[in-house]
């Protein structure tokens, strides 16, 4: 990190939380702690342990697909009381197809997740590979993923797509634990300019996550079918029981924005205690947000939720000094952050091979400069 232009005066938010037991061991591994008594959620249990200055601080991480591994990729790093919660809209690939035949939420997105949190010993490597492997061949299986299947036969098996999770999690011994965003499968449609290119001017309405994430044209808003979903109560508890919430960076309408279209999701963001740090991308994306500047990706932020602050934005300075982005109006993008609440913080989060991803020891680097310059429940290390 090279330092951050500040907005507007974080206050310290200080607040008693509860204590996470360590999740208990996988089998084959060394057991680190007790496991959860109910053998229906072997995730995460909370007790009541107070107060929490001296543990690790809780983190919420909202998003899906390669962003959101790469924030989780981070986030482990620093913590081992981590949540991820994923957008359940895709509709392409492995999981478009299990979607389609059982009915059931698109696991791909879940699964990287799981990757992503996956420890970097034998067995932590071991196990991100294989749930990441895909099946060949021109048959049935061929195209699917490993952990989309494991994941999908255990939601059939226990009918809790939580429970399974956590269950997949415990197998894994993945550092964190992972939540769909909702627990019904959701559907994308955007509104586009110009979708024909025939048409440029003309607007209409494109429907599925893959088809917004590849079309042409300019993305105006996006909203999510059925409308008003239900959310997932365990993702609703996890974002107001953060210490820190954690947005982006990913596809900006189909993975970033979703959990801003969930009724209750978007109620608890707006009402958690917890502080809150948006990540923006590297680069505009083909299709979602070409052509997009970032103060674009804030002003679309701030249009889908209007009542929603954040106290950070982290921006990698690279890709706004000539980088991906070009020359970015500094001052303007400092503006747009201050009109959502937030300092704009600048730093090196992009790898240094010049593609445009996050490279996971940096925006580590970023994120705990930032957990401690705007706001910390107590000293975590």
């Amino acid at each position: 990190m090279t330092g951050y232009v500040p907005g507007r005066q974080l206050q310290n938010k200080t607040a008693d939380r509860t204590g996470v037991p360590p999740r208990a061991a996988a089998p084959g591994r060394p057991r680190t702690g007790q496991a959860r008594t109910n053998p229906a959620r072997p995730g995460p249990a909370r007790t009541s342990q107070a107060p929490r200055s001296n543990q690790a601080p809780r983190i919420t991480a909202l998003g899906g697909g390669q962003g959101l591994s790469a924030s989780l990729s981070a986030l482990r790093r620093l913590t081992t009381d981590l949540t991820a919660v994923v957008t359940v809209a895709d509709d392409g690939g492995s999981s478009g197809r299990l979607r389609e035949e059982l009915g059931v939420l698109p696991p791909g997105d879940l699964r990287k997740a799981l990757a992503a949190l996956c420890g970097d010993d034998d067995w932590g490597r071991t196990w991100s590979e294989v749930i990441q492997q895909r099946f060949t061949g021109t048959g049935g299986l061929g195209g699917h993923a490993v952990g989309n299947l494991l994941i999908v036969a255990l939601w059939e098996k226990l009918g809790d797509p939580v429970a399974a999770l956590d269950w997949v999690g415990r197998l894994l011994n993945v550092q964190g634990r992972v939540l769909p965003m909702s627990a019904v499968p959701l559907d994308i449609e955007a509104i586009v300019r110009g979708h024909d290119p025939a048409r440029p001017g003309e607007v209409s309405a494109v429907r599925g996550q893959a088809s917004v994430a590849a079309t042409p044209g300019t993305v105006e808003s996006v909203r999510l079918l059925p409308d008003e979903p239900p959310a997932a109560p365990e993702a609703v508890t996890a974002v107001r029981e953060a210490d820190w919430v954690v947005l982006g960076p990913g596809s900006w309408f189909t993975s970033v924005l979703p959990h801003l279209l969930v009724p209750e999701l978007a109620k608890a963001l707006t009402e958690t205690r917890a502080r809150r740090l948006l990540t923006l991308n590297l680069a505009p994306q083909p299709g979602e947000t070409e052509g997009f500047t970032p103060q674009r990706h804030l002003e679309v932020i701030a249009d889908h939720a209007p009542t929603l602050a954040v106290d950070a934005i982290l921006v990698d300075e690279r890709a706004v000094t000539g980088g991906a982005f070009g020359q970015a109006d500094l001052a303007g993008l400092e503006k747009a952050a201050e009109r959502m609440g937030a300092a704009l913080v600048l730093g090196r989060v992009a790898r240094t091979d010049g593609t445009p991803r996050h490279d996971p020891e940096l925006l580590a680097a970023a994120y705990d400069r930032i957990f401690r310059t705007h706001g910390r429940i107590g000293p975590w290390r």
